[in-house]
């Protein structure tokens, strides 16, 4: 028996009746969660190129596969199966320049066809309302929002180039600023949501992913703010006792150590 069929007989026996009591009371839909959880942890150590942290959650993620496929399988609908032949077949339609005779010379004309290809398979489905809902609600907001434009954008609705961002989002500044001014709290999350959505958009102008930008500010503050807390703790002190004046030193000299 090799590792993954070992695997799909440990989550049987955990959802079999003589199994684990809080797995058997899962359900297809009550680790949604967890999912996200996990999924988040494997990309903290994708961020942290941790070899053996990224092993680990590859599993844990895994696990969400098998187990979900499992659930399904006991409540009728698919199996573990189903789900590796739908994605085989999918894989194998879609790369006709590997696994038929088309040809094609650069990455952008591979997703050109992606496209084209994936239009093909849903042009029996019912379309929907509106080209926007195939975006998933439940992304992070900001990955949402790049995404949303970026479907927008293929039919013409954009700016330009990069120029006209740049004052579209200073002209969403000027609009918040004067929502705050006016110390209106509705108003000034509308508009502050305003200049984030701009800002989404000019950094997929400047090929640049904003989720990922912001991702990596994230963990440099963390690393800063870290080295503030390691310093003082090494002096005996605390972040109550000290002044701002003296943590804006320490950020200083995170920043000249490269943190």
């Amino acid at each position: 028996m090799n590792e993954f069929d070992k695997l799909i007989d440990i989550v049987k026996k955990l959802r079999a009746p003589d199994g684990c009591p809080w797995d058997r009371k899962q359900t297809l839909y009550s680790l949604k969660d967890a999912l996200i959880e996990e999924t988040c942890e494997l990309i903290d150590a994708l961020d942290n190129k941790d070899i053996e942290n990224i092993k680990e959650e590859l599993g844990d993620v895994l696990l969400h596969v098998v187990f979900h496929s499992q659930t399904a399988c006991e409540d009728g609908l698919f199996n573990i199966e189903d789900v590796i032949c739908g994605i085989n077949e999918k894989l194998i339609r879609r790369h006709p320049h590997v696994f038929k005779n088309e040809h094609y010379e650069t990455a952008e004309q591979v997703k050109e066809r992606w496209d084209e290809i994936k239009k093909e398979e849903n042009k029996d489905k019912t379309a929907p309302d509106s080209i926007l809902d195939k975006v998933p609600k439940s992304l992070p907001s900001l990955m949402q929002a790049e995404k949303l434009q970026k479907k927008a954008s293929k039919y013409g609705f954009d700016w330009e180039n990069p120029e006209q961002v740049f004052k579209k989002l200073q002209e969403e500044l000027n609009e918040l600023h004067d929502a705050y001014k006016e110390k209106n709290k509705e108003h000034i999350s509308e508009e502050l949501g305003d200049v984030i959505f701009v800002l989404s958009r000019l950094a997929t102008h400047l090929d640049i992913s904003a989720d990922e930008s912001l991702r990596k500010v994230n963990n440099k503050f963390r690393r800063r703010f870290g080295f503030i807390e390691k310093s003082l703790k090494e002096t005996g002190r605390t972040l109550e006792t000290t002044t701002v004046a003296e943590m804006e030193e320490k950020w200083q000299e995170a920043k000249r150590k490269g943190l």
